[in-house]
């Protein structure tokens, strides 16, 4: 059975736009570097040829996994309900008990992690230990440095 992919409608929208790109205008301006390096002769020794096929060979290869994600993504229902369990989508505001210190992070599907500007994917030890919990829950993550410990403060959707 192939990977569901759970994204969001607006990322859904970026990945079929960015298909739409990928198979018209940047497959149009790819066959154009490989006719321009085929103008230079022998392809034996032809650097330029080479790296215009490569480029051809990732865009086909972005092509098929923008694809792949866009056939088994399930897209998930943003409502503006209040809720008070932790799912995709939801802003979740925790105290770190180690630290004590908060912190807050938006729970989303794997293609939309971001790691970096704190929306954590529901794959991740972190976001798959939140899914399911309430609000004064407190959750233990299992993480390379040891077990790390939250109390959940607010969901928002």
């Amino acid at each position: 059975m192939a990977k569901e992919f759970k994204i969001t409608s607006a990322r859904l929208k970026e990945l079929e736009e960015e298909l739409n790109y990928l198979k018209t205008t940047r497959e149009k301006e790819v066959a154009e570097q490989i006719k321009e390096a085929r103008s230079f002769g022998d392809l034996s020794e032809n650097s330029e040829y080479d790296e215009a096929k490569n480029e051809q060979a990732k865009l086909y290869g972005r092509i098929a996994e923008v694809e792949n994600i866009l056939a088994n993504a399930v897209v998930i229902e943003e409502n503006d309900e209040m809720t008070d369990h932790v799912g995709l989508g939801c802003k979740v505001r925790v105290m770190d008990l180690d630290l004590e210190e908060e912190e807050e992070y938006t729970i989303v599907g794997s293609q939309e992690a971001d790691p970096m500007n704190y929306c954590i994917s529901d794959d991740s030890p972190f976001g798959r230990a939140m899914v399911g919990m309430r609000v004064g829950d407190t959750v233990e993550v299992e993480a390379p440095v040891g077990i790390l410990r939250f109390k959940i403060l607010s969901v928002e959707k």
